[in-house]
């Protein structure tokens, strides 16, 4: 495990401002782009929201833009005069969200819908929820994921154009609907940033200074990623048998087979963190672990789990799906893992771990150079505002 200077960070949600200051906040651009979400999280709406507002702020261009949830639509007025463009984010189909959009086209708006994930095609109901590991057999799972996957289609349906994570999953919308789909990928943030610098010019700083431990990480540690931590699951339990001094750290509440109880010293365990703390407990592995299953839903998958890691100095290890076969350069700044090459690559780590030190700062350089949320300002605009 590498060694660094920074501690827990005390976190709070920065996204706790009243429907009025952020009513405000839209009022003062000479453009304007407000944002919907179901309601604010540190998943979803982080990322294509928070982090969007954040990277529009940076342009020299004088464009607000604001975020609005929930029963906040039942102030459409106040909401639809303010702005000239709306964004609405990944929301299941109400009637009130038809009706705010109907206002706000017949007064001229331009209405983008934003989905990060393949959960809009009702004709792939069973896949997802297979993938995700649900029972679909039990009808309470049924109805409320064919409800939800038909409910997102029909919002989509509802607005001008559409953008999304990468152009695999825009492929699949474009067959879908027909609409015109932009790509913005995900990516950090600037409090996310600052911290993570910090633990990579720590660990830099100290020559990436280590215990006698070794650790693989999984942070994608809910029930809904049990399947895919499956794909590297043979290759783990083997690892763990043979390397004492090798350590899993899952974060999350994911159950975990019976066969880990076998390695009760080898297995960390921490509870969901916020997305800062996170950092720094990602900054701490040697590994961190990214096994997917491959299928359509699983390709439309974002890299962020690469560069929020690589950000940190820490090297990932993927499955080749499509995002991360686009971001990782396979042994340059992460590693492509096929199914039967997980055991191998970890061993030969584990047993050179100085190996990886390259590797981790040319992750930490192309976080920087493709993940950076001002690097993206000018292409939102220029989708946002397409005569500007």
């Amino acid at each position: 495990m590498y060694i660094h200077s920074i501690q827990k960070v005390i976190y709070k949600d920065p996204w706790q401002s009243d429907f009025y200051e952020r009513l405000n906040s839209l009022k003062k651009g000479e453009g304007r782009v407000a944002y919907y979400y179901e309601k604010p999280d540190s998943s979803t709406f982080r990322y294509r929201v928070y982090n969007m507002i954040q990277a529009i702020s940076e342009s020299p261009i004088n464009i607000s833009s604001s975020y609005f949830w929930g029963n906040e639509l039942e102030k459409h007025d106040e909401i639809i005069s303010n702005t000239d463009v709306i964004v609405i984010c990944r929301a299941r189909y109400t009637a009130q969200l038809s009706k705010f959009i109907s206002i706000a086209r017949n007064k001229g708006k331009l209405i983008f819908f934003d989905i990060d994930d393949f959960i809009f095609n009702p004709s792939f109901t069973h896949l997802v929820v297979d993938t995700l590991n649900y029972d679909l057999n039990n009808p309470i799972t049924s109805d409320f994921w064919f409800s939800f996957i038909a409910q997102e289609y029909a919002s989509i349906n509802l607005c001008d154009y559409v953008i999304t994570t990468n152009s695999f999953i825009a492929e699949q919308i474009i067959q879908l609907t027909g609409k015109k789909t932009f790509v913005v990928p995900n990516f950090l943030n600037r409090e996310q940033y600052e911290l993570s610098i910090k633990i990579i010019e720590s660990k830099k700083n100290n020559g990436f200074l280590r215990n006698n431990k070794f650790h693989l990480g999984y942070f994608s540690g809910s029930p809904t990623h049990t399947k895919d931590l499956g794909v590297a699951f043979d290759a783990i339990i083997e690892l763990l048998t043979k390397f004492k001094n090798l350590n899993l750290r899952i974060v999350g509440y994911m159950g975990l087979h019976k066969a880990f109880k076998q390695f009760p010293s080898q297995i960390e365990r921490y509870p969901m963190q916020d997305y800062l703390n996170l950092q720094r407990i990602i900054g701490d592995v040697e590994l961190n672990l990214i096994p997917l299953q491959d299928n359509i839903f699983t390709n439309c998958k974002s890299e962020l789990k690469f560069f929020e890691a690589g950000i940190t100095g820490t090297v990932s290890i993927a499955s080749p799906i499509f995002s991360y076969a686009n971001s990782i350069v396979d042994g340059k700044n992460g590693f492509l893992c096929k199914s039967h090459q997980w055991f191998e690559l970890i061993e030969s780590f584990i047993n050179d771990p100085k190996s990886l030190e390259n590797i981790a700062l040319e992750a930490k350089t192309t976080s920087e150079e493709k993940f950076l949320w001002k690097n993206h300002s000018n292409a939102i605009i220029n989708i946002l505002f397409p005569n500007s």
